[in-house]
């Protein structure tokens, strides 16, 4: 059986995922503040809707209006796609409070309330035709009550991958926690991708690892990222390391480079065919 990949459409990432997510993986993006986790999440639904995939944004921590304004520094413009009914943002963050606010179609009125949110998902899903969805972030869903945290994901799972969206749930931690952002987040989701920005020696280091991703095999070491004017970079073929509170970044072997990069290859081969 064909497990059909979602490219990330962050350069490097497939690489280390050996081809891209799994279809219909409900996905952890954690980490601390200014790891990009938002970038991320943002540049996953704007290279979707390049390839003609609908998606959906749920915005619990930020305007609307300033995520698109944030999303066009990257040179991603959702608003045509908004206009073609491709994307859409579902507003969990204003209550409808505020004139731009009130001009919103996806707005959930409680935030806090979980079954209202998951309704208004599913009506931006069904209009949408959405593939992909990200969720910015899970973390306010449950950050006063964190016992139920894997309540929380197991029942945006279910929506999410029941109606066959490949999501990031983008989950807040603090600084130095070395956690996913909840008690048993980690068991909930089928995969977990974790960003860091770490200082050693007087210098920051942007890194990440897959701790876990079902359905493909993937890189088990932790790889440099850049965040640029175009969004996430992941260097597959570069690895971070720490000796003696010193980093280095160090060039993996030939040999393992390309096992990567066949991996990735050979999905998108075999999904060409099944096409």
């Amino acid at each position: 059986m064909i497990i059909r990949r979602v490219k990330t459409g962050v350069p490097g990432m497939d690489e280390i995922l050996y081809g891209g997510i799994p279809e219909r993986n409900v996905v952890l993006l954690s980490g601390g503040p200014g790891t990009g986790k938002s970038i991320f999440s943002q540049q996953f639904l704007w290279y979707g809707l390049q390839q003609g995939e609908p998606g959906i944004y749920v915005a619990l921590e930020e305007h609307p209006v300033q995520i698109k304004r944030n999303m066009i520094q990257f040179g991603w413009d959702v608003r045509p796609y908004e206009k073609k009914g491709m994307f859409a943002i579902v507003d969990a963050f204003t209550g409808g409070i505020g004139e731009t606010a009130k001009r919103e179609k996806y707005v959930v009125r409680d935030p806090t309330d979980v079954g209202l949110l998951v309704d208004v998902i599913k009506e931006a899903i069904r209009d949408t035709g959405a593939k992909r969805a990200a969720i910015d972030s899970v973390s306010t869903l449950y950050l006063t009550k964190p016992v139920i945290a894997r309540s929380v994901v197991m029942q945006l799972k279910r929506v999410l991958s029941g109606l066959g969206l490949t999501s990031i749930l983008v989950s807040q931690v603090s600084a130095q926690e070395r956690g996913f952002g909840g008690p048993g987040v980690e068991h909930a989701a089928d995969g977990i991708i974790r960003l860091d920005l770490d200082e050693y020696d007087g210098e920051l280091y942007r890194s990440l690892i897959v701790w876990k991703m079902r359905g493909t095999k993937h890189s088990m070491r932790r790889h440099p990222f850049d965040i640029t004017d175009h969004g996430l970079i992941v260097y597959y073929n570069k690895v971070l390391r720490v000796r003696g509170g010193r980093a280095f970044i160090e060039q993996l072997p030939e040999k393992v480079v390309e096992e990567m990069e066949k991996a990735a290859q050979k999905v998108e081969d075999v999904y060409e065919e099944a096409e």
